[in-house]
């Protein structure tokens, strides 16, 4: 008798598998839809950005993680972003550099962090480690510690206002070292 009931209770248990099985992927397919789905992830990224159907930035980083919150959406670049400001024969006036940065697409801002360099074909170097860039004004800020480096000259201070391509820039709180020849440019 012992038996006969193991048995039934056998056969019951899988003539029962199947079924809850089948039950639990659907409630599966019903939890998670893709409207559900927080975070998209891509690797070697590449975003263009144009005005007038030319080209003036590239944005590049090996990882990106895009959060599609309906809230608050957002994209991550936790491996580095390398951000170049082009002319409009695609040779590059100014790469900024970072081994982080976060793009928040509805305000139209990127902001970079950490050991952030914003370089010049004119070799001029802004190092800081936290820049924003308002893709809307074509502007880049900060409100942290900076340093410029130019061709015989360092200036550094907190606080910074800046076209995207860096063809001119403001150190809001400056101090560092300038050439004397140059005293009558920057008086001006």
């Amino acid at each position: 008798m012992i038996r006969h009931v193991g048995l039934l209770l056998s056969v019951c248990a899988l003539g029962f598998w199947p079924a809850s099985c089948d039950n639990i992927k659907k409630e599966t397919r019903q939890v998670f839809t893709q409207n559900d789905v927080a975070m998209e992830v891509a690797r070697d990224v590449e975003i263009l950005y144009s005005d007038s159907a030319v080209v003036r930035v590239r944005v590049t980083g090996p990882v990106m993680n895009n959060n599609i919150d309906r809230e608050n959406p957002y994209r991550e670049f936790p491996e580095g972003v390398k951000i170049e400001f082009l002319e409009p024969d695609l040779s590059i006036k100014s790469t900024l550099t970072a081994k982080t940065a976060v793009q928040y697409p509805e305000k139209g801002r990127i902001i970079a962090r950490d050991s952030v360099v914003l370089t010049t074909v004119k070799k001029e170097k802004l190092e800081t480690e936290e820049l924003i860039w308002d893709e809307k004004t074509a502007k880049v800020f900060t409100e942290k510690f900076v340093k410029v480096t130019k061709p015989g000259e360092v200036i550094y201070g907190f606080g910074l206002e800046a076209e995207q391509d860096f063809s001119y820039w403001k150190i809001t709180v400056p101090k560092g070292r300038i050439k004397v020849d140059q005293l009558d440019e920057v008086l001006k």
